[in-house]
C-alpha cells in the first residue's frame, strides 16, 4: 500500500511501517526537542508518559525490570480496577496547525490498550477546569505493536493535547504531526528575521538523500548538540551533488545567510551554494522539479569542518522577494544548521 493511500486510522505493524503523506510533510509538534512536555498525568505506574515524546525509535531490552516491573519504552499505567480511564496531558513544543496523529504502541503486546481518543485546545498557560477541549480523534481502537496513523483536517493553531486511552495499558509514542505557525503580523517587517526557522513556520520541502541524518535538523534552533544533530548524507560515489529545499516561513528579501557545519569534521561538503525564488503555487514535487532551474542567491562557497559561515551584503544576489530556498552541498556530507535571515515581504 503506497503511503500516501493510507486511510485515516490505518493500523500498521511495528516492524515494517510505511509513513503516510503527512507523517512525512509536517514534523511531530510533541518531540520533547522541541520542548514538549507532559503537563498532568492520571497515572505512569509502570513507564513515564515522558518517554512517549522521546525521538528515537521505542525498544524492547528483554529482561530489564525496575522497582515496578518490566521496564518498557512508552508510558505504561497500572491496571485499573475501578470505573474511569487513564489519560495525559501535553504541552506540544510549537504550538501549530495539527495535520495528523501517530499512537505507537510498538513492544506493547499483552498490556495495551483497547482504544484512544485525542482531543486539543488552545491556551496561552496550561490546561485547567475551565479549558475548553475539542475532540480531533474520537475513540479509536488499537492493535497491539503497531502504528496507528490518524489524519486530521483543522484549520485552528493549538498548543496542548490530551490524549485517553480506555482503560489503561501503554503507549510507546504519540507523535503529533502539524506545521508550526508564527504570528508574523505582530513582528516589525522592518527587522531582520529568521523566516527559515522551524519555528516560524519553516519547512523541508525534499531532499535527494538523508542516509545518516534528519533534515528538519537543519532548521531547528541552537547549535547542533552532535554529529547525529543535522542533515547527513551517504558517501556520493557518482557524479553531481545533494540537495535540500526548504519553504520560508514568510516570504522575505534575504540579506543574511549561515551554514553551520557543528561536530561535521572529516565528512563535511567540500562547498556549498544556494539557490531561492518565489514560488505561487505547485506542489512539493511540481517544486522540487522547478529548483533545477533557480537563479543562485548564494554563489559556491568553500566549506570548514565543524564552523559557522556567514554570508551577507555583496554575496547575497538581489533576488527580491523569494519563498523556498534550496540548499546545495557539494559533493555531499554533512551541515548542522542552515538559517535565513531576511526583510518580510510587506502584510
Amino acid at each position: 500500500m503506497a503511503a500516501a493511500n493510507l486511510p485515516s486510522g490505518t493500523v500498521l505493524n511495528a516492524a515494517s511501517v510505511e509513513l503516510p503523506e503527512f507523517a512525512t510533510r509536517h514534523v511531530n509538534l510533541a518531540l520533547a526537542d522541541f520542548g514538549a512536555q507532559v503537563v498532568s498525568c492520571s497515572d505512569e505506574w509502570f513507564a513515564a508518559a515522558s518517554r512517549m515524546l522521546q525521538a528515537s525509535e521505542p525498544v524492547f531490552v528483554v529482561g530489564k525490570f525496575d522497582d515496578h516491573g518490566k521496564w518498557m519504552d512508552g508510558w505504561e499505567t497500572r491496571r485499573k480496577r475501578a470505573v474511569g480511564h487513564d489519560h495525559v496531558v501535553i504541552r506540544l513544543g510549537m504550538s501549530g496547525l495539527v495535520k495528523g496523529f501517530d499512537i505507537d504502541t510498538s513492544h506493547f503486546t499483552g498490556n495495551f490498550p483497547p482504544a484512544a481518543s485525542v482531543q486539543v485546545c488552545h491556551s496561552h498557560g496550561d490546561p485547567d477546569q475551565t479549558t475548553i477541549w475539542t475532540e480531533l480523534v474520537p475513540a479509536l481502537s488499537l492493535a497491539g505493536n503497531a502504528h496507528h496513523f490518524v489524519e486530521v483536517h483543522n484549520d485552528q493553531v493549538w498548543t496542548h493535547c490530551r490524549l485517553s486511552i480506555y482503560p489503561d495499558g501503554g503507549i510507546a509514542r504519540f507523535r503529533v504531526y502539524g506545521q508550526p505557525v508564527c504570528d508574523w503580523a505582530s513582528l516589525d517587517p522592518r527587522a531582520l528575521h529568521e523566516v527559515s526557522a522551524l519555528a516560524s513556520g519553516g519547512r523541508i520541502v525534499g531532499y535527494n538523500d538523508a542516509h545518516f541524518g534528519t533534515p528538519f535538523r537543519l532548521i531547528m534552533p541552537g547549535r547542533g548538540v552532535n554529529m547525529g544533530d543535522g542533515w547527513e548524507t551517504r558517501r556520493r560515489r557518482e557524479p553531481g551533488h545533494d540537495w535540500c529545499i526548504v519553504q520560508l516561513g514568510h516570504a522575505a528579501e534575504v540579506k543574511k545567510i549561515e551554514v553551520d557545519t557543528a561536530h561535521f569534521k572529516g565528512n563535511y561538503p567540500e562547498a556549498v551554494s544556494v539557490q531561492a525564488a518565489q514560488v505561487v503555487s505547485g506542489t512539493d514535487q511540481s517544486v522540487i522539479t522547478q529548483a533545477m532551474f533557480w537563479p543562485t542567491l548564494l554563489d559556491a562557497q568553500k566549506m570548514a569542518a565543524d564552523t559557522q559561515h556567514f554570508y551577507s551584503g555583496g554575496q547575497i544576489q538581489p533576488l527580491g522577494l523569494v519563498t523556498h530556498i534550496k540548499l546545495n552541498m557539494i559533493p555531499d556530507g554533512g551541515v548542522s544548521r542552515l538559517r535565513i535571515w531576511g526583510v518580510l515581504a510587506a502584510q
